[in-house]
């Protein structure tokens, strides 16, 4: 079941499918599906494991992308969004949502004295509040918003991670177009399908250079974190729930 994971489905196995996609095509047209024999099969299987590895390397890959972006940005977005230093929110907001926090983590706030005094302290508080929040907005279909926003980000961490690696591939599928038109061995229905598959390898190249962007994923970051703290407000209608996980 974990196969049918909409998180899986969509953070992490669509990235790998857009990443192979001109691969995938140029595989579907120079082999021949005409009988199903051992090269078929040796292909199809191939196929399926090189979605799951590049699933596997996004994952992997926009992890350690995820280290780098929160260490270049100074921790994850969400856990500064309640200091006071951060201006997301209003003052007034702000500090509705840190009385909400707070009660629900059954912890005080620090004030504006001691997040000055004790940035270090207030930051743990803040990271504190931040994991219980995650831990308790895990019902997709009661915090749906939060969930689509998770994986937006997830999907473009993930995409950004693999990004080398589909243009690399891309470039070698370019080559091998390049190949086969040059040697003409195939049909001519072939041949024009093969030269449609080149054009979109270099288009699939210049949307990964130019549109998959760290920029895109701290954006993905940012959403996300603003959501996860107005998912507090929902925790704070109630009361029960929250004191028995508090």
């Amino acid at each position: 079941m974990d196969f049918l994971d909409a998180y899986i489905i969509r953070a992490r196995l669509f990235p790998a499918i857009l990443a192979i996609s001109p691969f995938i095509a140029l595989i579907a047209v120079t082999v021949s599906w005409d009988t199903l024999s051992l090269p078929q099969v040796i292909t199809t299987v191939a196929v399926g494991v090189l979605f799951f590895a590049f699933a596997d390397l996004a994952r992997r890959m926009g992890k350690r992308t995820e280290k780098n972006i929160f260490k270049a940005t100074g921790g994850i977005p969400s856990n500064t969004l309640l200091m006071r230093s951060d201006k997301t929110f209003d003052p007034t907001t702000q500090e509705r949502y840190r009385k909400f926090v707070s009660e629900l983590i059954g912890e005080r706030a620090p004030t504006a004295k001691q997040e000055a005094q004790d940035p270090a302290a207030a930051r743990a508080y803040y990271i504190r509040a931040d994991n219980w929040l995650r831990e308790n907005t895990r019902d997709h279909g009661q915090f749906k918003l939060l969930f689509e926003e998770n994986v937006t980000y997830g999907f473009r961490r993930n995409l950004y991670g693999i990004k080398w690696a589909a243009l690399a591939l891309n470039l070698a599928v370019l080559m091998a177009c390049g190949v086969i038109l040059y040697l003409d061995k195939f049909s001519a229905d072939t041949l024009k399908q093969v030269a449609m598959i080149g054009a979109f390898a270099a288009v699939h190249a210049l949307y990964f250079f130019f549109v998959v962007t760290l920029r895109s994923v701290v954006a993905a970051s940012d959403q996300y974190a603003r959501q996860l703290i107005l998912s507090s407000e929902t925790l704070a209608k109630k009361p029960v729930m929250s004191k028995e996980k508090s």
